[in-house]
């Protein structure tokens, strides 16, 4: 199949990045992973997407340790749903773009998307609150256009302890978040923030990062994180695909 050569995007002063499609065909692992969802959406017609980037591509693993057991949190509570994860490691808001433009919504019309993006683009590329949220404006623009009939739930930048700025950064984006979609009709905001802290500190045993060799600093929910997550926008999601509410059960 043949895709849009990655061209360096004309920009001026009044460019955002963040809400310009970027491909990341340069690496084989994303192509080659890219390619091989349009195959398995082809095959599963499904009926619930999720969008992001490492954060959600971690679903598909399975350990030991069973800090990185994700596959049975997502089986439990997305296994009779038809879902499909589009989630890609390094991804941003620009290449999460590229993408829905770019077959990831094509031939497909789910009743739900799971969008949670944003993360990396605190990261290297250092795109600002105001910037990222146009991104995310630019997705969700894009997946009203391509799928009209899916419901969406966005959820907020997850906390992390990379830097003073990107914690700050964060609380910008999803305070701009929840104004901008807390009384639309065609996306729900969800906020997870709390539950990944205590006392009013990041909670790091929720965080697969500080249990690597060597440790990193806490990004990366573990499957605890995630199967918290899961059971919290558990009512939101039943709702917007009209079934039951399933439960957690470990």
């Amino acid at each position: 199949m043949a895709f849009a050569v990655a061209c360096p995007p004309i920009v001026d002063a009044r460019t955002i990045l963040a809400a310009i499609p970027i491909a990341r065909t340069d690496l084989s692992w994303w192509r080659q992973r890219h390619e091989a969802k349009l195959r398995e959406l082809a095959q599963a017609k499904p009926d619930l997407i999720f969008l992001g980037d490492s954060i959600t591509e971690n679903w598909e693993r399975s350990g030991p340790p069973e800090w990185q057991n994700f596959a049975p949190i997502w089986h439990q509570f997305y296994g009779d749903r038809h879902a499909v994860n589009l989630g890609f490691k390094g991804d941003t808001t620009a290449s999460l773009l590229w993408r829905i433009r770019n077959g990831e919504t094509s031939g497909i019309a789910p009743k739900a998307a799971v969008m949670l993006i944003g993360a990396n683009n605190l990261g290297r590329v250092h795109w600002s609150a105001g910037d990222t949220v146009t991104g995310i404006d630019a997705i969700i623009n894009e997946l009203h256009t391509r799928l009209p009939g899916t419901k969406i739930l966005l959820l907020g930048v997850l906390p992390s302890e990379r830097s003073a700025w990107i914690t700050e950064t964060t609380e910008q984006i999803n305070h701009a978040l929840e104004g901008r979609y807390k009384d639309s009709r065609s996306v729900s905001f969800l906020d997870l923030t709390a539950l990944f802290m205590r006392n009013g500190v990041l909670n790091r045993r929720l965080f697969l990062d500080p249990m690597l060799t060597p440790p990193d600093p806490p990004l990366h929910p573990s499957a605890e994180g995630q199967a918290l997550m899961a059971k919290a926008m558990e009512p939101v999601l039943a709702n917007l695909l009209g079934d039951r509410p399933h439960p957690y059960d470990r």
